[in-house]
């Protein structure tokens, strides 16, 4: 592997991790422990597991796209960053702000935005599409809960709606 190749790998992955350390930034803490949730709720390690692992296939489905076509993939890439703000919005606004109104909101946008890259990077890469799909089933997932979590505990997560 060339070294600008490489160098084009680590700019996906520091875009990527950019986007998760909001995060690490917009923890969990007492206000989310305090949440009615579901019984189907995932457990709380699986949140770190899951999100490592769907960053990773991103960085590497948006750099297959990179080494396709370079610049020529501008429109798709474009998708592909304007995704990463809508995802690291969402942590400020669910445990920042403590909106669970706003971040379904967020959701629905990124779950739409992930579609629109699956489609915008299939013409350059078929396995980049493929990438992203187990991350199209967890914001999936995601979304039902944050539907849910809103339902049982009000927009800002402080009693029943």
């Amino acid at each position: 592997m060339e070294i600008s190749s490489l160098v084009a790998l680590a700019a996906f992955f520091a875009a990527c991790f950019a986007a998760a350390s909001s995060g690490a930034v917009f923890k969990p803490g007492l206000w989310y422990e305090n949440l009615k949730k579901p019984r189907w709720n995932p457990p709380n390690w699986a949140f770190p597991v899951v999100w490592t692992t769907l960053f990773t296939m991103m960085a590497v489905s948006g750099w297959l796209v990179w080494q396709s076509a370079g610049v020529a993939a501008w429109p798709a890439l474009t998708v592909y960053a304007v995704h990463l703000v809508i995802n690291g919005v969402w942590s400020w606004l669910f445990f920042g702000k403590q909106r669970l109104d706003w971040a379904m909101v967020d959701v629905i946008f990124l779950w739409a935005m992930i579609v629109a890259m699956i489609i915008a990077f299939h013409p350059y890469s078929v396995l980049a599409s493929l990438l992203l799909t187990p991350y199209l089933l967890w914001v999936t997932i995601a979304a039902v809960l944050n539907f849910r979590l809103l339902q049982m505990n009000g927009a800002r997560g402080v009693g029943t709606a």
